[in-house]
């Protein structure tokens, strides 16, 4: 089998897998997997994640152009950001997940830091989380603050629409995904509690031990 169709076969797995565990809804979501040829596979614009198509999915050239499939997704300028900041992605997701969208809204959080330090993994997959603010959907500028953050995170959330992971292939970049989503709803079921993070200490031995990104 194709690099190619072995990739598409993943996509809907992978895609399939958060849609029946709830972490995107509708047809809400999207992902992307860059070939070793630089090309992109992407979603397509309007589909479920939990009935993609492998032979529907958006096929583009390096240059952005649709080669084959459906259109792709209209949040693509996120996509394509990521890859030309983070040359060690291949793959992002994007979802609109309940729990991270709703720690966006907290008027507390960190825009520098949006997840507090609560296991060794949020630190370990995620590094820190920055903030970007509200862009109506589909709006390139998404990807112009996504550039401005210069390859330093692998993981945004945006304000009132949901999160943003790249990672070094889609496994890596979907289980990042789950650990942010499970972090914020550890965050906001402990809201307003004593709850014990991590200490400055406990956090600069994890940082250093698996060389997280942590600026």
């Amino acid at each position: 089998m194709s690099e190619s169709a072995t990739t598409r076969e993943q996509i809907c797995l992978m895609a399939k897998s958060m849609f029946d565990r709830g972490l995107t809804h509708g047809s809400t979501g999207n992902l992307s997997v860059r070939l070793s040829d630089g090309t992109l596979l992407v979603t397509p614009t309007g589909s479920s994640m939990g009935f993609l198509d492998p032979a529907r999915i958006s096929h583009l050239s390096v240059q952005g152009e649709l080669l084959s499939g459906d259109r792709p997704t209209k949040e693509i300028p996120l996509h394509t950001a990521f890859y030309e900041t983070r040359h060690s992605a291949g793959a992002v997701v994007h979802l609109h997940s309940c729990h991270s969208v709703a720690l966006s809204l907290l008027p507390e959080i960190d825009p520098d830091n949006v997840l507090p330090p609560l296991t060794a993994y949020g630190i370990m997959q995620l590094g820190k989380v920055k903030l970007l603010p509200f862009f109506v959907p589909g709006d390139p500028a998404m990807g112009d603050a996504v550039r401005g953050l210069a390859g330093r995170r692998s993981a945004v959330l945006l304000a009132n629409h949901g999160p943003v992971v790249a990672g070094r292939d889609l496994a890596a970049a979907v289980h990042a995904m789950e650990e942010l989503e499970a972090t914020a709803r550890l965050a906001l079921l402990l809201r307003g509690t004593a709850a014990t993070a991590l200490n400055p200490d406990q956090i600069a031995r994890i940082v250093e031990r698996y060389d997280v990104d942590w600026i």
